[in-house]
């Protein structure tokens, strides 16, 4: 590919990031890492579930609202340290291999690498300029110079449909390849002539047999889906570390 062609006029490979470039839930292994620094901020654990209830009513995004209160009062400075720290300690041990061998053949073959997640763009954007990542989205959240309660969201949750509206706003209509391991990034794939699904759950596996897509299944560090749950749930809480 010539060099200073738009990447607008370049193929694309579009990722997901978490359970797909990186096995877990980034919003849960980046609070861990918070709570484990800071575990006095484990008393805002408590305010997350007192929501659940609502869902219906306040949506994903305001559930992501909700959830990032353990942050409250933190400057911001302190906050993008946090962000730095977390790719700097944990990034490395937490990526699957074989899907950044994925994200570097791309590359090889001259397509730009997109990485598109609906986790806060602060640590997005921080994992994917480690990972080499040509161009990186996430959904966005005013964090101003201490954070808020509940963070205001700038923007739609940078999910399902509002992963393509945002590619459109770059100009990005289609995609060569898409990775995802979930069923909220039907969309995204389906901008994709290639379509790959990476340690899918058994929902989206089965519709991606019934339409020929790609199955990609990394070594996952855990057993089962308790195993996973359990895990989880001390990413929570501030009790894990990979």
């Amino acid at each position: 590919m010539a060099e200073g062609v738009s990447e607008t006029l370049r193929e694309h490979a579009l990722f997901d990031l978490d359970q797909t470039v990186v096995p877990w839930d980034t919003q849960l292994v980046f609070r861990s890492y918070v709570l484990r620094a800071e575990p006095w901020r484990r008393v805002f654990c408590l305010v997350f579930p007192l929501f659940l209830p609502f869902a219906p009513i306040l949506g994903a995004g305001g559930l992501k609202r909700v959830f990032h209160c353990y942050l409250f009062g933190m400057r911001r400075a302190r906050l993008e340290k946090f962000a730095r720290d977390f790719v700097a300690d944990w990034l490395e041990k937490l990526v699957y291999p074989e899907v950044l061998e994925e994200v570097r053949r791309h590359q090889t073959a001259g397509r730009v690498a997109v990485l598109s997640s609906a986790s806060p763009e602060l640590w997005v954007r921080e994992i994917g300029r480690e990972l080499g990542f040509d161009l990186i989205e996430g959904t966005r959240l005013e964090w101003g110079e201490r954070v808020d309660f509940f963070p205001e969201l700038l923007g739609e949750n940078h999910k399902g449909r509002e992963k393509v509206k945002r590619l459109a706003a770059r100009g990005i209509r289609k995609g060569h390849t898409g990775y995802s391991d979930s069923r909220a990034d039907v969309p995204l794939l389906e901008l994709c002539e290639e379509k790959v699904l990476v340690n899918p759950l058994p929902m989206i596996r089965q519709e991606g047999e019934v339409r020929g897509w790609l199955l990609m299944e990394p070594e996952k560090p855990w057993k089962d889906r308790r195993a996973f749950g359990l895990a989880s749930a001390r990413q929570y809480f501030g009790l894990w570390k990979p």
